[in-house]
């Protein structure tokens, strides 16, 4: 009998050991007390994942992401709409302030008035520091306002004037249209003659009405030359530049003009481009 029972351990010992090589790993019974296996769907080590018993706080697989609300956000409101309430709400605290004076009222018409008085310094502050952060920007580097800067300025325009004045004649000649009864062609026409005089400048004087100038005795009488010109026929006094190069006719001005602003438009107009000088 104990020769049969060690026999059948020998056996029991032997298929004992058969089936821990062959299956390893095994899991055992979960004891009380011990953390739950962690479960995963993805091809994860098994042996991290699930033998070791992690717990509750570890995962082996990336959690989902929460849902996202597909309600969209409401539109933000634009500037311009917004700078327009502020405007509508001004006019309404300044009405309501007007029409029931009351503390409470013109009270908050004050305060919501100065708000806005502070929004508009801060802008004009936020202003003049990029102009002067921004030489592009500022428009004085073109036009000084300073005093000792427009007096720099001045004299370099007056030199550049004068040197364009000084070849005026090589290509250009003045029309001048007076009328003998014309009060303002009196004072016209010597301001005419000393601008011509300075710069040699050939001038043509037509008589509109047929009457003489003491300023210019050899004057013509017209004869439509200025409706061929394109000028108002009934105006004088009138000065025309005559371009000789293009055959073109340029009128200079009508009325009394000082022998600055009658240089000057010359300049303008025999130099300077259209939006190049303002």
């Amino acid at each position: 009998m104990l020769a049969r029972a060690s026999k059948v351990s020998r056996r029991l010992l032997a298929a004992s050991l058969a089936l821990t090589t062959t299956y390893p790993f095994v899991t055992a019974p979960a004891r009380a007390g011990e953390p739950p296996l962690v479960t995963t769907d993805d091809s994860q080590d098994s042996f991290y994942c699930q033998e070791r018993r992690l717990g509750y706080w570890f995962y082996c697989s990336r959690p989902k992401p929460p849902e996202r609300d597909n309600a969209q956000a409401p539109p933000t409101a634009s500037a311009t709409s917004q700078l327009d309430a502020v405007t509508a709400e001004l006019r309404e605290l300044k009405a309501k302030a007007i029409l029931e004076p009351t503390p409470t009222n013109v009270t908050a018409y004050i305060r919501f008035q100065r708000e806005q008085l502070d929004r508009a310094s801060l802008f004009s502050d936020v202003w003049q520091r990029a102009i002067w952060q921004d030489p592009d920007l500022d428009y004085t580097l073109q036009r000084p306002v300073s005093t000792l800067g427009k007096r720099q300025w001045q004299d370099a325009r007056g030199a550049e004037r004068n040197t364009v004045m000084a070849h005026l004649s090589e290509r250009y000649g003045l029309f001048y249209f007076f009328a003998q009864s014309c009060g303002a062609c009196e004072v016209m026409s010597p301001i005419v003659q000393s601008v011509a005089t300075t710069w040699h400048i050939t001038v043509r004087a037509i008589s509109t009405d047929g009457g003489p100038s003491r300023h210019f005795p050899a004057y013509a009488v017209e004869t439509n030359q200025r409706s061929r010109m394109g000028l108002e026929p009934k105006i004088t006094p009138a000065v025309v530049l005559w371009d000789a190069a293009k055959g073109q006719a340029i009128p200079i001005g009508y009325g009394v003009m000082s022998a600055d602003e009658l240089q000057d438009r010359i300049y303008l107009l025999t130099s300077k481009e259209a939006g190049r000088d303002y």
